[in-house]
């Protein structure tokens, strides 16, 4: 008995540190901020936070700049995750390839960008899509004969423009998870396949993609969750604008909590964000049921 408590306290001991992490950076803040979304609460006064019920969520769901931002999240995420799963499961498919020459070389550039700072990347895209006759996207829209855009400028392109940034800085990633799930499908069955007489196309469609469905909803889970929380790159490159055209729950979030310093009406943000998130996540997991899924 005594040899078992001390066995648990060993146990418990090894894993406490990661739980403190858990409590003080996570499960503290987000119950916080439950709380906070039902007070009036300015970060700069010294005054208690007041008791206001759900009047932050009534003035946000009024906000006509919140709709603005819950409708440019989802250009974003519509925007980002199906291109990021398109051509993440091409570039694995391609990179899969047991005779491809250099493909550890190949992987590691299309990764490259993942582990590169997104404040740098966001820089150096906002000079590829400079306004000016100077920027990368202008000048090769001029080789082609095309007038030169102003992409970060346009509200009509400033959404696309980080779009694309987005895409190529998380393609990487994508393309990795995908090419782990490929090296977990039983070779047999291509195999088994091929001496059948099914195309390669066939071995995809019938074979590949049914059972990188686990991988497939993972990846769309995580994709669709980081999507709805960017902030970095539209801050960085258009600072939510021109106007609001690029203004994402987060950038509202932002603004709210650390420039006008409501961090009630910021609260309350957050918290629909989070039951937002946990409700798609819900549908999406009992749409998919990838725990369906035997080789």
């Amino acid at each position: 008995m005594v040899y078992r408590v001390g066995e648990l306290l060993e146990s418990y001991s090894m894993i406490a540190p990661a739980y403190m992490v858990f409590l003080v950076f996570i499960f503290i803040p987000v119950a916080w901020s439950f709380y906070l979304s039902l007070f009036n609460y300015s970060i700069l006064s010294l005054r208690q936070p007041q008791f206001a019920g759900l009047a932050n969520f009534i003035k946000m769901f009024k906000d006509s700049v919140f709709r603005v931002a819950i409708w440019n999240t989802l250009r974003y995420s519509l925007g980002t995750v199906p291109a990021r799963l398109v051509l993440g499961l091409a570039l694995a498919l391609l990179l899969d390839q047991k005779h491809l020459f250099g493909k550890n070389f190949l992987r590691t550039i299309y990764f490259l960008p993942v582990v590169t700072s997104m404040v740098a990347a966001s820089i150096v895209w906002s000079l590829v899509f400079n306004a000016s006759e100077a920027g990368l996207a202008n000048q090769m829209l001029k080789a082609l004969g095309f007038p030169p855009k102003g992409w970060l400028a346009d509200s009509r392109l400033a959404m696309f423009s980080v779009c694309i940034m987005s895409v190529w800085k998380e393609l990487g990633y994508v393309m990795t998870i995908f090419l782990a799930g490929l090296q977990g499908i039983p070779p047999e069955l291509h195999e088994a396949a091929a001496i059948d007489g099914a195309t390669g196309w066939q071995r995809i469609r019938f074979i590949t993609i049914p059972l990188l469905k686990p991988t497939t909803f993972f990846i769309l889970v995580t994709e669709v969750i980081g999507s709805f929380q960017v902030f970095t790159q539209t801050y960085v490159m258009t600072g939510g604008g021109p106007g609001y055209s690029t203004t994402t729950l987060i950038n509202l979030l932002y603004t709210k909590g650390f420039f006008e310093f409501d961090m009630g009406y910021a609260s309350a943000l957050a918290v629909t964000l989070f039951l937002g998130l946990l409700l798609l996540s819900w549908v999406m997991r009992r749409a998919f049921r990838a725990e369906e899924i035997v080789y």
